[in-house]
């Protein structure tokens, strides 16, 4: 018989967790937990991803996602051509192999879970 498992809370994580800058001058991206180390063969990462106006972020995922918006707007372009205008609330998954742009007129802030290890955006 297994061992019981604690759950992971970060109270107000929202409001309080500042993720670092990983590129230009207006992109930032942290990780608030993950599986990396109970489960490295299969992990799973979760955290925040903001984005001040300025330079547009151009990103190509090694790995699949879900994003949701909880704060502020993305404009949000794939490859193929579509165009989203994203909004708190809004959900997406971007598969492996995806080639996204994200701009925004102000800022926006979404909680992200992607299919890899900690620190592996």
């Amino acid at each position: 018989m297994s061992s019981p498992q604690a759950m992971n809370y970060y109270p107000k994580a929202q409001s309080s967790y500042k993720p670092p800058l990983i590129a230009n001058e207006n992109a930032f991206l942290g990780d608030v937990y993950s599986s990396d180390k109970v489960d490295p063969d299969k992990p799973i990462s979760a955290g925040f991803y903001r984005l001040e106006k300025g330079t547009p972020l151009v990103y190509t995922y090694t790995y699949h996602e879900m994003k949701i918006i909880v704060e502020g707007e993305f404009d949000i372009e794939d490859e193929t051509g579509q165009k989203v205008h994203a909004v708190p609330g809004d959900v997406f998954w971007f598969p492996k192999g995806a080639k996204i742009t994200f701009t925004t007129n102000s800022y926006g802030l979404a909680f992200f879970t992607g299919s890899r290890a900690e620190g592996g955006a």
